[in-house]
């Protein structure tokens, strides 16, 4: 199939103070500083494998650079003429052909694809990678379900170099949901080998190191240290990158990591506190790229069946008493889109993210928690994710302070960041602020994974409605079938009750803040909102 074929089967589907910095180069002198990237965060990954337990946001990008998928995305030109993935044009990575039928998409493999250890990718290691994706349970298992693949019969081994996925109904999502991080390819002799009956697959083994056949494979991991990875050179699942070596470095205090970046010893940083980004934006030393989440809020979680949190009252006196344009203004420094405050008049759309109607109104939220029987207020504990502490701290620090003025007294919960997602998931934090992000840029994805009732891993509100359920699951369907009518219903529908049950409360849109210097070029902005080395480049 010829590429222009193959995009026309695919398209119609789907605070720390400022301290000296360390030089930190002295490892890559021996290499050309043109193909060495050194990249500087605050924190870095749990878990090297995507089907891990807990594996945390940075794992996510280990796992994109180091892990082939049978497809990936196309890019288009996004805001400020960034590169921004398009989500509904594809294009093969493992994969060098596809059809896709009626009920049935059918891979052909690249025959020259090898695993990082030399042997040859194939049809089975396929079907053992995604039998593994819909087997595992816990997050992989639900982001495959998200496209309607959920058992290991759909996934066929034709021959050697040739797999066939059925669908079990038509679902929109099936084919973007074979893009994502999720369906990795894995090298499955290698990881069987490290396999054991208390672990078939092979978990504990790809914990620690990586087993695929990207771009890139990890030749060095100091947990909360650094990650180092070195490049490919026999990967074939597109052209060739530039950067040879990547050096990733944790690096706590944000005043040291502008420091490097500040320097020259740097090359990219992100997670800085709002402030440095919009000064060094001003400064105009370095790149600085500012983008929205696609799909994703920033949002105040609230557990709905722990008292108080159960009472619908409740939920809106604090979704009143939040301080929206402080938390926008202090802590973000306008570098967000809010997401509160619509005009009372103003019509449901069928989008996310969308504002809601709640502005910060003390009187209306002291009234509430009359009617709900806690004039008097009461305590609970505030939880936020330390890998983002730049943000979280700060705004938890306003949340706590504006409760406090309707007599709720919070103690402030900080979870380092190998932890948290261990514990949201748990689904026993009464009261935490968190950011979801879809990795589909579908209305229906965002509150599949949300806000349903079959117990998604992040509906951590523990939230269950029938009719949610229903509307939810009604959209799902009419995309499928090219229903926009119900569709677009649906879809307001499930917006409005969201905004009427107000489990969980949108503050903001966030933004990725990547500050690069002005040799480095290529970055492109994916839905998982993390670095995509493959593209980039250093002069």
């Amino acid at each position: 199939m010829k590429r222009r074929d193959f995009l026309k089967s695919v398209s119609g589907l789907a605070a720390g103070a400022m301290v000296p910095a360390p030089a930190i180069w002295s490892a890559a002198k021996a290499d050309a500083r043109s193909e060495t990237l050194l990249i500087v965060s605050e924190g870095g990954p749990n878990n090297l494998d995507i089907h891990g337990v807990g594996t945390n946001v940075p794992g996510y990008e280990v796992s994109w650079n180091c892990y082939d998928r049978l497809i990936s995305h196309e890019m288009k030109s996004g805001p400020g003429g960034v590169p921004y993935y398009d989500r509904d044009k594809f294009k093969g990575e493992l994969a060098e052909d596809m059809n896709v039928g009626d009920m049935s998409a059918t891979f052909k493999l690249k025959k020259n694809a090898k695993f990082h250890d030399g042997t040859p990718v194939t049809a089975k290691d396929v079907k053992w990678s995604l039998d593994r994706a819909v087997s595992v349970g816990g997050f992989p298992t639900f982001q495959m379900s998200a496209g309607s693949l959920t058992k290991a019969e759909q996934f066929v081994v034709v021959d050697d170099h040739t797999v066939r996925v059925d669908f079990l109904k038509k679902d929109k999502l099936t084919i973007p949901d074979l893009a994502v991080i999720v369906p990795a390819i894995v090298n499955s002799e290698l990881v069987k080998k490290n396999a054991s009956e208390k672990d078939p697959w092979g978990l504990e083994y790809t914990k620690q190191q990586t087993a695929g056949s990207g771009a890139y494979k990890v030749t060095k991991w100091t947990a909360g240290t650094e990650v180092i990875m070195e490049r490919n050179d026999e990967w074939v699942g597109g052209p060739m990158p530039k950067i040879k070596r990547v050096i990733w470095r944790m690096v706590p205090q944000a005043g040291n990591r502008r420091a490097l970046l500040e320097r020259g010893d740097a090359d990219i940083s992100y997670e800085l506190p709002f402030k440095d980004f919009q000064e060094m934006k001003a400064n105009g030393k370095l790149n600085v790229v500012s983008l929205p989440f696609s799909n994703g809020i920033q949002y105040i979680g609230m557990n709905v069946t722990k008292p108080p949190f159960d009472n619908p009252k409740v939920r809106q006196a604090v979704a009143y008493a939040i301080p929206y344009q402080k938390i926008i203004d202090v802590v973000l420094f306008g570098l967000a889109n809010p997401m509160f405050g619509a005009p009372a008049s103003k019509a449901t759309e069928v989008a996310w993210p969308q504002p809601t109607k709640f502005n910060t109104d003390m009187a209306k939220a002291k009234a509430l928690m009359a009617e709900a029987g806690y004039a008097n207020g009461f305590e609970t504990t505030l939880s936020f994710d330390l890998n983002f502490a730049g943000v979280n701290e700060p705004l938890c620090i306003l949340v706590q302070e504006s409760l406090a003025q309707i007599g709720i007294k919070t103690t402030i919960n900080k979870i380092p960041g190998a932890n948290w997602r261990t514990e949201l998931t748990k689904k026993e934090l009464p009261l935490y602020t968190n950011v979801f992000s879809g990795w589909l840029d579908y209305p229906e994805y965002f509150f599949y994974w949300c806000y349903h009732g079959n117990n998604s891993i992040f509906n951590t509100m523990s939230y269950k409605s029938p009719e949610m359920d229903k509307l939810i699951d009604g959209a799902r369907t009419a995309a499928a079938t090219g229903d926009t009518a119900t569709y677009d219903k649906d879809v307001k529908g499930f917006v409005d009750l969201a905004f009427t049950d107000v489990p969980r409360i949108p503050l903001y849109q966030p933004f990725v803040n990547v500050a690069m210097q002005k040799n480095v070029s290529g970055y492109q902005y994916w839905f998982h909102r993390r670095l995509d080395y493959r593209a980039l480049v250093k002069a």
